[in-house]
């Protein structure tokens, strides 16, 4: 899925900008504070419908502007998929194919996308949270199925929390502890399949960007040596003292190691930068291999952090991915890609394409 067309209005500090694509590669140049990354921003909320800096709502609304308004369509193989999303003070409405949704779900599908930024390595060096979405950004396009699944678990837990919080009595949590048992294995079968399947990818990768081994281990969330239903039974006392729920797979992380030792302890943030890398690259390559289609792979100055061998081996990963890439530079003479991209100047938030 490549995106064709992209337009936005009133997002961050551009006023408006309208953009046409290469289904290869695309380069944004400009100096620093010049609107680069809220391009890149802007272009990932389309298909996520969130901003992948943590960004609320309105910090994104241009300043004396009440809404932002962005728009594409994204080439799926056999036919053109028209996508947009509004926000602001009236809330989020997004649109597919001229449908109404509540839900980002159908705009991660027409538009599956993944990011490569500054901050990528707090996939690594971060919470357990960020690598559960993970898991579950590739489980969503492999297994349709496991949405829904998710969603039900998810609305469980926060009745079971709630139920916590309100001092209820076991009776009254067992049809809670049920469900959730329930669907926290079936979540937790198919986050074990996902991790199988991109397991090989990530040690490639790995091995590729950093020179050396790297092993993950999936973690379920709860003890071992016991079922979930055990777990959640044994854990209710603890789970009034803390009013949530304590064992399930809101719970589990995915363990990296590199060369030996745990990656989140790793002294440099370049190689955190390059294993985070990885994982992105690993993940890309798995869910375009499902779909047999390029997914669109946003790179937000990938030289960050970074000596110029090591930009040398991501760029080769990456093209060899052969995605839809859009990516941003601060030097537009820096050989990213071995071939020339498709390149746009930004400066103070316009954006002009460069023949």
């Amino acid at each position: 899925m490549s995106l064709v067309n992209f337009k936005s209005t009133d997002f961050r500090c551009l006023e408006s900008v309208e953009l046409e694509f290469s289904p290869a590669h695309n380069l944004i140049y400009g100096p620093n504070a010049s609107g680069k990354t809220s391009i890149l921003e802007a272009i990932a909320y389309l298909g996520r419908a969130r901003s992948f800096r943590g960004a609320s709502t309105r910090e994104l609304v241009r300043h004396g502007r009440e809404e932002f308004v962005v728009i594409g369509a994204a080439d799926n193989g056999t036919r053109t998929v028209a996508l947009g999303v509004r926000n602001g003070k009236n809330g989020l409405e997004v649109h597919t194919d001229g449908e109404k949704s509540s839900s980002a779900a159908p705009l991660a599908e027409a538009l599956p996308l993944q990011v490569i930024d500054p901050d990528v390595h707090e996939l690594v060096a971060g919470g357990p949270e960020g690598r559960r979405r993970y898991l579950d950004w590739i489980a969503f396009h492999v297994e349709p199925a496991y949405l829904d699944r998710w969603r039900r678990f998810r609305r469980a837990l926060k009745q079971r929390n709630a139920a916590l919080r309100d001092g209820a009595r076991a009776e009254m949590l067992a049809g809670w502890d049920t469900e959730l048992a329930e669907l926290g294995i079936q979540i937790d079968t198919t986050r074990r399949k996902m991790v199988g399947i991109v397991a090989p990818a990530i040690e490639a990768f790995g091995e590729e960007l950093l020179g050396s081994a790297v092993t993950v281990e999936y973690q379920q969330g709860w003890p071992a040596d016991k079922s979930l239903t055990e777990a959640i039974l044994d854990s209710v006392e603890r789970d009034r003292q803390l009013a949530s729920t304590q064992c399930g797979p809101h719970r589990a992380d995915l363990k990296l190691r590199y060369d030996e030792r745990q990656a989140r302890k790793l002294v440099s943030r370049g190689q955190q930068k390059l294993l985070a890398c990885a994982l992105v690259l690993a993940a890309t390559q798995v869910v375009q291999a499902h779909l047999q289609k390029p997914l669109l792979l946003l790179l937000d100055d990938p030289s960050a952090e970074l000596d110029r061998a090591s930009v040398a081996y991501l760029m080769a990963a990456v093209e060899g991915l052969e995605s839809q890439v859009v990516a941003t530079t601060l030097d537009p003479e820096q050989p990213l890609f071995g071939d020339k991209p498709t390149l746009f100047h930004v400066e103070q938030g316009s954006v002009e394409r460069v023949p």
